[in-house]
């Protein structure tokens, strides 16, 4: 049964047991926006541009060293797919596998400039042909450089 006033009429208040379409909107408005918030603050679970180009320069590194090591040529080839290494053992050019000289390629979509590829010999003084590769995605760059002394440097 119904609740009434003294004059007879239903009491509003009981009549009032739901919410409004007013209420429900903003409630609905407020869980799209707390959503919106959480979905732009997940980091991209990608690696950076710039943890890639680290992660080149530090395998270049390594392969001048191992040209000063080992007394022979150590070549890097960059393409637009990733690098890989090789060494020359006085007749021919073998692919280095082991350790940090594995094929590797590049994050997806991270782009490389020059597109073409860009190969550098380390000789065993550990002296190269100078080279730059440039490393993007979505407007950020790094750019991995070896100078003339075998000297690996990031910029960007």
């Amino acid at each position: 049964m119904t609740p009434t006033s003294a004059t007879g009429r239903p009491d509003r208040r009981a009549l009032r047991a739901g919410f409004t379409l007013v209420e429900l909107l903003m409630t609905v408005a407020i869980i799209g926006l707390a959503a919106g918030a959480v979905v732009l603050s997940v980091p991209d679970p990608r690696p950076s541009v710039a943890e890639d180009a680290e992660r080149f320069a530090a395998r270049l590194s390594r392969a001048r060293e191992e040209a000063v090591l080992s007394n022979r040529p150590v070549a890097v080839e960059a393409t637009a797919a990733g690098y890989g290494f090789s060494s020359f053992d006085g007749e021919d050019w073998a692919a280095l596998e082991d350790g940090p000289f594995g094929p590797e390629r590049w994050s997806d979509s991270v782009s490389v400039s020059p597109a073409g590829p860009v190969r550098v010999v380390f000789d065993p003084t550990g002296v190269a042909d100078p080279a730059t590769l440039t490393l993007g995605r979505d407007g950020r760059t790094s750019r991995v450089e070896i100078d003339g002394a075998g000297e690996v440097t990031i910029d960007g």
